[in-house]
């Protein structure tokens, strides 16, 4: 089940290798959107944090990783 799985992530990364990249960017665009805005509690708990900012470093870093690979 988990071979299949990752067969098929495998397929679509190959078709589509930027993808994780441009989904980290646009992470950290989002998190430089959430500093922007009224400091709501999810919303301004969220800009404290810069939880997207990190999560979109990361999923960049992993993106740019993959793109030699596939």
């Amino acid at each position: 089940m988990f071979g299949e799985w990752l067969k098929r992530t495998s397929d679509f990364l190959a078709r589509v290798p930027a993808l994780p990249t441009l989904i980290g960017i646009g992470l950290i665009l989002l998190n430089f959107l959430f500093q922007l805005l009224p400091r709501w509690p999810v919303i301004g708990w969220m800009a404290e944090v810069n939880c997207l900012l990190h999560l979109g470093i990361v999923l960049s870093l992993i993106g740019l990783l993959l793109i030699r690979t596939l």
